[in-house]
């Protein structure tokens, strides 16, 4: 194998904010699946869960989610209700990570055209995410809640091996925390049983190149600045 193509899939893997309608075979998604099932997981528990959301089943979570996303901004305080069930970001940011996320929000934006106070589009944008940016294929992963906190790390590299995988075949997807929030909608939607908790959704499609969105690509630090060599 060349090493080539896996460096390519992963540096070509971005979070696309934009996708055709164009559909996604079940033979293929279910190809991503199995390989990307060779992630490791401590003692090889295989920790993931994976709900596939296509057609109706994608369209009904997309308008509860949506409503549910407009309804908060009408009402803030219905926000109350709404609560990740795990904390994906810190309690309180410090830097370089609030700079980096600071950049991240405003570069896109920027390129939207949405300026500081815009709160009409921001919550509109915001709901893209909430409509998996019209990707036609939706995964929802989640997790038994027995596991524990080194389970997530196992979760994350399954995550990995499915967008570096679809990228391979021509797909792109883009990891969405942003449904987290949404969890107490979702899990009744897609069947999942109380003892299940939502880690993420990913959209998953064929991304629209003519859509500006698509051409923002975020920056990464210089290997050398987070590593350090030991002789």
């Amino acid at each position: 194998m060349n090493p080539n193509t896996v460096d390519h899939a992963i540096t070509g893997r971005m979070s696309a904010r934009a996708f055709l309608p164009k559909p996604v075979p079940r033979e293929l998604i279910e190809h991503i699946l199995e390989v990307s099932s060779r992630a490791p997981s401590g003692t090889n528990t295989q920790p993931w869960n994976v709900y596939v959301l296509q057609g109706a089943s994608r369209d009904g979570l997309v308008n509860k989610v949506c409503a549910a996303h407009d309804a908060i901004r009408a009402n803030p305080a219905l926000a109350a209700e709404y609560k990740e069930e795990y904390d994906y970001y810190p309690e309180k940011w410090v830097s370089p990570f609030i700079d980096r996320r600071r950049e991240n929000g405003w570069s896109l934006y920027s390129l939207l055209g949405i300026e500081k106070g815009e709160k009409d589009k921001m919550h509109l944008q915001h709901q893209r995410n909430y409509k998996l940016f019209d990707a036609p294929v939706g995964l929802f992963i989640t997790i038994d809640r027995v596991m524990g906190r080194g389970s997530l790390v196992d979760v994350g590299m399954f995550l990995q091996n499915i967008m570096v995988a679809a990228k391979g075949h021509g797909l792109d997807t883009c990891p969405q925390a942003a449904w987290n929030g949404f969890s107490k909608i979702i899990m009744p939607h897609i069947g999942a049983p109380d003892n299940e908790m939502l880690i993420c959704g990913i959209a998953l499609g064929y991304a629209d190149p003519a859509d500006k969105v698509n051409s923002f690509h975020t920056p990464r630090v210089p290997a050398a600045e987070f590593t350090k060599w030991l002789d």
